[in-house]
């Protein structure tokens, strides 16, 4: 095996599923199924807590998506159990997924993106209850390592590789092409996967000229000199309420204490990662298996993205109702009012 194999097979290994920025996210939500059922009986095994803390079943949309690790950070530094809480975190392969848990009882907190809202209003038994980070410098475009193009500016008329038609990376393709002002035709996306292996493929054969993906897997591959990233997404695009936390509406019944420790548990781990730079690059190395170098260079690029007090901001909101027609997901815009609560939130001082 050649090391370019070696390379090749270790970035798929370490990626595969670490973030969803496929259509799945997107999908029409179909009822629970009984795979969903099945998930719900297998977290209710063993998942008692000690005696005196809540215990809260936690889903992520991805399992290494940056604004959705913080609930592990914090669960492994001991923040939750300081505020009462006993997590059992699980992930999913996509919002809809965990929202499709959700439904069926499953998990108690999601974990996952604005975009997923757009479930809540096809009914969902959830409520968003944390704008977790508003921009999206975790999604960026990358280009071969070797390419002439060095803004992205010089993507106008160019082939843009994309998950799938209709997914986040597809709209954030179009949405440079609308916000450079380049019209409809500006761009050509070509939806070619999500995986490692596609983009190598792509570049090696020279069939795009640039692609849409996480940061930390063009960082990666810069390191190895196989891509490069060009420039976070969110260099052109604003707020979208990247990272969103949602309650299940029986949770926000039966027990409205648990929500509100959890929600100061979750800010708080977050004060600690913006103020522990080398303690949060390990912890986060540990978890998507990405080396700290960089884990590090995609700290700087992220950790601005936090919220410090969970509240959803108006751009983000409107963007995302925007977003849910562009994408067909929704015939017509919802009222995003309906969608989210702040009840849950620390009193403003």
């Amino acid at each position: 095996m050649s090391r370019r194999q070696y390379w090749e097979r270790w970035l798929v290994s370490r990626t595969r599923g670490s973030h969803d920025c496929s259509a799945g996210t997107f999908a029409n939500f179909r009822s629970a199924t009984l795979a969903a059922l099945t998930i719900a009986a297998c977290l209710s095994i063993g998942a008692t807590a000690p005696s005196g803390a809540a215990p809260l079943t936690v889903g992520k949309a991805a399992p290494n998506a940056d604004p959705i690790i913080p609930v592990n950070v914090g669960d492994k530094l001991g923040i939750f159990k300081k505020h009462g809480v006993e997590l059992k975190i699980t992930d999913f392969m996509g919002g809809s997924k965990m929202s499709q848990a959700m439904a069926a009882g499953a998990i108690d907190i999601g974990d996952g993106a604005g975009t997923e809202m757009a479930l809540v209003a096809k009914g969902v038994p959830m409520m968003a209850i944390c704008e977790s980070a508003s921009t999206i410098p975790f999604i960026s475009i990358g280009v071969p390592y070797d390419s002439p193009i060095h803004s992205l500016k010089e993507l106008k008329g160019k082939k843009i590789g994309v998950s799938s038609p209709g997914s986040l990376t597809d709209w954030l393709a179009k949405e440079l092409a609308h916000k450079q002002g380049w019209g409809p035709d500006g761009i050509t996306a070509v939806a070619m996967g999500n995986g490692p292996s596609s983009i190598i493929a792509a570049f090696r054969e020279h069939l795009v000229d640039a692609y849409v993906n996480v940061t930390s897997l063009f960082l990666a591959m810069e390191e190895k000199k196989t891509a490069r990233l060009l420039a976070p997404v969110s260099q052109y695009e604003g707020k979208l309420a990247s990272g969103t936390l949602y309650a299940s509406r029986q949770l926000m019944t039966s027990n409205p204490d648990a929500i509100r420790a959890f929600l100061v548990a979750w800010m708080e781990t977050v004060d600690f990662i913006r103020t522990h730079k080398a303690e949060t690059v390990k912890i986060e190395s540990e978890i998507t298996g990405f080396p700290e170098s960089v884990m590090s260079k995609d700290y700087d690029l992220t950790v601005g993205m936090f919220t410090k007090d969970c509240r959803f901001d108006s751009e983000s909101l409107a963007t995302l109702k925007r977003s849910f027609v562009d994408l067909k997901i929704l015939k017509d815009e919802p009222d995003m009012s309906k969608l989210y609560t702040e009840e849950f939130l620390p009193k403003k001082k």
